[in-house]
């Protein structure tokens, strides 16, 4: 049994990894900025619950200063931020690089003396990194940062290891899911998988890089080649 906390486990890919690891009986914490909702979140999938709020990095010291030890972490937090250079929304790229860089940092620096030498690190990143869209200015940006961040934990918090995830277009996530189905069906033809990611598909890549002891510093794409479509 490992002890897992989940930082942003209340919805989407980070819900359903949080709900896999409880189910084989791991110790599973979960967050969300909304206290009442990771308590209802958490006794759903068997696990603890905690609010974190990953864009007031001030405060997250005090909310995890109940955490033990950590074997697994995985920083699952995102916000969508549609945000254009031509129209650019200067809050909306302050909460997103905030979240993502300097919030995720907080959540390691705060847990770094509950970690060891056989704890493990996922940071969530996305695939706009290397293929943006119209309205992915601050995405792309703060998601290509997840990579210098992976390798400084990695070089810094010898020996855990730090990887970080990814994800393409994730055909079965809520956010997609909401999309029109002709939207899904131009990004099927485009990737050469000939199907989308799935959750089941990025849950099962953050397992590997948990668990695979020999894999450090490494960004996996889970993406099914989009990027070569």
């Amino acid at each position: 049994m490992s002890s897992v906390l989940v930082v942003g486990g209340t919805s989407g890919i980070g819900l359903e990894f949080a709900r896999t690891c409880a189910e084989r009986g791991d110790d599973v914490v979960l967050t969300s900025r909304d206290a009442q909702r990771a308590d209802v979140v958490a006794k759903e999938v068997g696990a603890r619950g905690l609010a974190v709020d990953l864009e007031r990095p001030l405060e997250i010291a005090a909310a995890l200063a109940g955490m033990g030890r950590v074997d697994h972490l995985v920083i699952a937090g995102v916000s969508r931020d549609d945000n254009k250079v031509t129209e650019y929304d200067i809050d909306a790229a302050l909460r997103l690089v905030t979240l993502k860089l300097v919030g995720y940092t907080e959540v390691v620096h705060t847990l770094r003396g509950r970690l060891h030498d056989d704890s493990a690190i996922v940071l969530f990143g996305g695939q706009a990194k290397e293929r943006p869209y119209p309205g992915a200015t601050t995405v792309a940006t703060v998601n290509a940062g997840v990579r210098g961040l992976m390798n400084s934990l990695a070089v810094e918090l010898a020996p855990v290891r730090v990887n970080a995830v990814h994800p393409g277009v994730v055909g079965d996530s809520p956010y997609w899911q909401a999309k029109p189905e002709k939207v899904l069906t131009t990004l099927r033809t485009e990737t050469p998988t000939g199907r989308l990611a799935g959750m089941a598909d990025v849950v099962d890549a953050v397992d590997f890089l948990l668990r695979n002891r020999s894999v450090n510093a490494v960004e996996l794409a889970v993406d099914g080649g989009w990027l070569l479509g």
